[in-house]
């Protein structure tokens, strides 16, 4: 939880933003104000004149300034892309593990959280905060704009579940709807997130160990033969004889396609028909996506 006065890091650890998301980002800064709190940026925010991000030691030294800065509370990612497995070997994990700071994230920030878990058995939020902005339609002069901009700009409901969750201690944010594909129950440790970013840590030492654990897998990109490979992969890794069940957020481009076979049809075909397995519409990359923490303990159906 933190509480209006915190100061909070904004940083991107993997792809530069484009500087033509600047107003998006000046947005989201001023909801945040509007919360309460002193929002800090590192110096890693934005592509160089290149197209191309800061180097992997740059992005890596802006996070750890933000988790050496006691006055810092909690740390939000607001990238995606292709480069955060590129930090990983120059992270400080002893100075990680004694921190109190939360890390927020999303997509290929799945790199970086599932390796947090593996190296220190911390706990991090797999979300965007950017979902709660809107892409704004022209400048903002002061915080008194937000409410007058109406919801076009304001994700208003995810708005509302965020203060709720991080302010005042619900589970708004965290609270998902599921169902199950088979078996009637689950618990674990979540581990995973986005299938094609927590795949880089195969074979490496950031791989979280997957014996009891939920394993939650979502996608933004892929039709149905990527997809399989990666599950192929995950099979080959021994992952669905070590899993204590298997959560299914939302594959964007296989449901946009309609793609057959379907990813659940593929996972129960790989899987097997002994280990659980549920889905949920409310983690993955859509606008209203919900939070979902990975490292700690979840239990769902009877």
């Amino acid at each position: 939880m933190l509480k209006a006065g915190d100061r909070i890091g904004i940083v991107c650890c993997s792809d530069g933003q484009k500087h033509s998301d600047s107003r998006k980002i000046k947005y989201l800064e001023t909801i945040l104000r509007k919360m309460g709190f002193f929002v800090c940026f590192s110096d890693c925010i934005y592509e160089t004149e290149s197209g191309f991000g800061k180097t992997a030691g740059e992005r890596a030294r802006a996070l750890m300034q933000f988790y050496k800065d006691s006055a810092v509370k909690g740390i939000f990612d607001i990238s995606g892309g292709d480069l955060a497995n590129g930090i990983l070997p120059y992270l400080d994990y002893d100075v990680i593990a004694n921190s109190e700071k939360v890390f927020w994230g999303y997509s290929d920030l799945t790199a970086v959280i599932n390796a947090v878990y593996a190296k220190t058995g911390k706990a991090s939020v797999l979300y965007q905060i950017c979902n709660l902005v809107k892409e704004p339609v022209r400048e903002l002069h002061s915080m008194e704009e937000v409410p007058s901009m109406g919801k076009g700009h304001l994700n208003e409901k995810r708005f509302t579940e965020f203060q709720n969750s991080v302010i005042k201690g619900t589970d708004d944010l965290f609270r998902i709807n599921y169902r199950f594909l088979q078996q009637k129950e689950m618990r674990g440790t979540v581990v995973g997130g986005n299938i094609r970013c927590f795949l880089k840590l195969a074979g490496t030492e950031f791989m979280p160990d997957l014996q009891g654990k939920i394993l939650l897998l979502e996608s933004r990109s892929g039709t149905a033969p990527r997809i399989e490979a990666y599950l192929r992969q995950l099979q080959q890794l021994g992952a669905f004889k070590k899993a204590a069940g298997i959560l299914l957020g939302t594959f964007t481009q296989m449901t946009a396609e309609k793609c057959i076979p379907t990813v659940e049809t593929l996972l129960c075909e790989i899987a097997g028909k002994e280990l659980p397995i549920a889905v949920t519409p409310d983690v993955g990359h859509g606008v209203d996506a919900k939070g979902i923490v990975i490292g700690e303990e979840l239990r769902l159906g009877t």
